[in-house]
């Protein structure tokens, strides 16, 4: 009798948990659409605010080769977050993320003085342009040293660095790169993401002329930083050989380039 009991008691649990299970599966298909509405939506009220005239004529042409929304969107960025634009140079980036975050974001444009002074102060000068009268209302410049940002640590919800990290790695070395990555890492919040996008660059090539990076040395270093990585391939162009300079004219703006998602554990 005893025995009996049980089995009936072990089936009744069985089938308790094969309900919840069948209730679950049934409640993601219900939200499944609704979540690809929310996703598809996000994107392109960003995609129509890059397309708004008030950008420069110059941003919206890069924007094919880009793909900010695609980005923002592979990153994770969204309304409210405080970002930061590591090593911002002119803006293209803040900007994309001021869009992205909205009026009650905020967004962080960081600038060493090497990179305000690059080419004759062109840095400088394109960000004072772009900021303007308080033209980007949620942004605030960080004219410092990526080491010392001022920013407290876990309080950042996401960072990027475009086309930036061959220049760290290969013109300072790689301890530089991973104390920069060190930084980063240490201002952002538990799972928050900092994404690096930058051009391919071939083992054996010599990277540090053609402005390009190995992905595998960024991974390596990111990884010592103690992020956790994911890869997309969104900006990647096979028709890029990657023997040639960032700068040839015949592929600039088109090189082969790859994205990473770093994520700081929870």
């Amino acid at each position: 009798m005893f025995s009996d009991q049980k089995f009936i008691n072990q089936k009744l649990v069985i089938q308790k948990i094969s309900i919840s299970a069948f209730a679950i599966f049934l409640l993601s298909l219900l939200l499944a659409p609704v979540y690809a509405k929310h996703h598809e939506s996000g994107e392109a009220t960003l995609a129509m605010a890059l397309a708004n005239e008030s950008r420069s004529e110059t941003d919206r042409a890069r924007d094919e080769g880009r793909k900010p929304a695609q980005v923002i969107e592979f990153l994770g960025v969204s309304s409210g977050m405080t970002v930061i634009d590591v090593l911002a140079a002119g803006g293209y980036y803040t900007e994309v993320l001021s869009l992205a975050v909205g009026d009650a974001g905020k967004v962080y444009a960081q600038n060493s003085e090497g990179m305000l002074r690059f080419r004759d102060g062109a840095n400088e000068k394109a960000i004072s342009a772009r900021l303007k009268d308080n033209r980007l209302a949620n942004v605030e410049r960080l004219n410092t040293s990526i080491a010392d940002m001022g920013l407290a640590e876990n309080s950042i919800d996401a960072a990027i660095t475009a086309l930036n990290f061959h220049d760290i790695y290969n013109g300072s070395g790689a301890e530089a790169a991973l104390g920069a990555s060190k930084a980063v890492f240490a201002a952002l919040k538990p799972n928050a993401v900092f994404g690096v996008i930058d051009h391919h660059g071939n083992s054996g090539n010599d990277n540090a002329a053609l402005h390009r990076i190995e992905m595998a040395l960024v991974i390596e270093t990111l990884e010592k930083a103690g992020f956790q990585i994911e890869t997309s391939d969104l900006l990647s162009n096979p028709a890029d050989t990657r023997d040639k300079t960032v700068f040839d004219s015949s592929i600039r703006g088109k090189t082969d380039r790859f994205m990473i998602r770093a994520r700081k554990p929870g």
